[in-house]
């Protein structure tokens, strides 16, 4: 390739889905027994953070038995053969850095990671195991996961936003668009940038403009992705 074409890629749980983790709003999801307000929450956390963590650690061991599915590795394939590509994902798992990208941008956190309950800016990998109820960070203060509840500022938003302006194709991948502030990203992009959606139910959540491609993350991408490699660009057919 003379140039190298920068794929922007907005993935949701959909993609993570594939791999066995369970979503949020599936009926048979890890949140079904769990109430929202109960464990990602700030006031969750102010009343219960024994059981918080507790719920964190079980989502923990769940994605470290997960593997990464074709759609992540067709991502970081594509990155190999020598495109640009930034991920930007509402997931909180680290599947697309298991499976070779090395530009993912978490917006909402990372759970394999703990932070600091007072300091934000204090955060601890976590290469095993989980968050006990008294284990603290340098300051003293109680950790915490490195995740962003409902009711919390996004603070990679405005750099998520500057990712996808500068997008020559914006991809989005199993997501219903319908978590704030996430979901107004779309907003960002040039108006004759090419936007596709990939998901089953892509005919009904796709804004207008957006291509709707009506298949799984697993099918959808590495289609998409061997094109772009054969072709050597960005190109829709």
């Amino acid at each position: 390739m003379t140039s190298a074409p920068h794929l922007v890629v907005f993935t949701g749980s959909g993609i993570s889905a594939e791999s066995g983790i369970q979503t949020f709003r599936a009926s048979d999801g890890l949140w079904e027994d769990h109430p929202v307000e109960e464990v990602a929450t700030p006031q969750g956390w102010r009343q219960d953070p024994e059981r918080v963590l507790a719920f964190y650690n079980q989502r923990r061991d769940q994605i470290r038995r997960a593997k990464p599915n074709a759609a992540h590795k067709a991502l970081a394939a594509l990155e190999q053969d020598g495109f640009r590509v930034s991920v930007v994902t509402q997931n909180i798992d680290d599947l697309h850095e298991r499976a070779g990208s090395r530009h993912v941008l978490h917006l909402h956190g990372e759970i394999l990671k703990a932070r600091s309950s007072v300091d934000a800016r204090l955060r601890y990998p976590l290469p095993k195991g989980g968050i006990r109820l008294g284990e603290v960070c340098d300051k003293g203060s109680q950790l915490r996961p490195d995740v962003v509840w409902f009711g919390e500022a996004v603070p990679l938003f405005e750099e998520a936003c500057e990712l996808v302006s500068q997008a020559d194709f914006l991809l989005v991948v199993g997501t219903s668009l319908a978590v704030m502030p996430a979901a107004s990203l779309l907003t960002y992009i040039d108006y004759d940038t090419p936007c596709a959606l990939i998901d089953p139910d892509a005919d009904a959540l796709s804004p207008p403009g957006v291509l709707a491609i009506n298949t799984t993350a697993g099918e959808g991408v590495p289609a998409l992705v061997h094109q772009w490699r054969k072709q050597g660009n960005l190109l829709l057919p």
